[in-house]
């Protein structure tokens, strides 16, 4: 029989709750890296049709939203199915639900722009966002920040592309963020 010291056995607790943060941000990021692209690729069509034809940049971006929900809902149930962890919880539903809600107060007593509500919308989500990589990992706070930055040299200084400009910052820089989650 072979015993080991208290200080072996702090070690190797040490090593496996390592070892769990590391399993746990990688389940996170695979989860997350899933979401971002989906979203990406809708927020990139929702530009695109905004930039195309402003007339249904409305109906564009209530069919973005509601299809980016959906697709959240699908993506948490296969998880479950496939994982056995369930990643979908209606608490968080429903602090996003209130999180558009306010969105949209916000812009409606904010009497914003078109311009000034496509700038409104990706700075707030990724002000929510960066502040969440503060808790769940660096590349969230980089993929925040980065969009934030370019959202804002997009609307001072390019012009009557700024939908187009969008639609690669915010749809392509949220797809590119969750194709490089899948590497970390």
């Amino acid at each position: 029989m072979t015993s080991i010291d208290s200080s072996e056995a702090a070690s190797a607790l040490s090593d496996i709750d390592s070892i769990v943060r590391r399993v746990r941000q990688s389940r996170i990021y695979d989860l997350t890296s899933r979401m971002l692209i989906l979203w990406g690729a809708l927020t990139f069509v929702g530009y695109l049709v905004t930039w195309l034809s402003p007339r249904h940049a409305g109906y564009a971006w209530v069919a973005v939203y509601v299809a980016g929900t959906a697709g959240w809902a699908l993506i948490s149930a296969l998880n479950r199915a496939r994982s056995g962890i369930r990643s979908f919880d209606i608490r968080i539903f429903v602090a996003f639900l209130l999180f558009i809600a306010f969105g949209i107060f916000s812009c409606w007593l904010g009497h914003f722009t078109p311009r000034q509500m496509g700038t409104f919308w990706p700075l707030y989500f990724m002000m929510v966002y960066t502040i969440v990589g503060l808790w769940v990992g660096l590349a969230f706070v980089a993929i925040g920040l980065s969009i934030i930055a370019l959202t804002l040299i997009g609307y001072f200084f390019v012009g009557e592309a700024f939908d187009l400009w969008m639609a690669f910052v915010n749809g392509g820089g949220l797809m590119l963020g969750g194709l490089w989650m899948r590497r970390s």
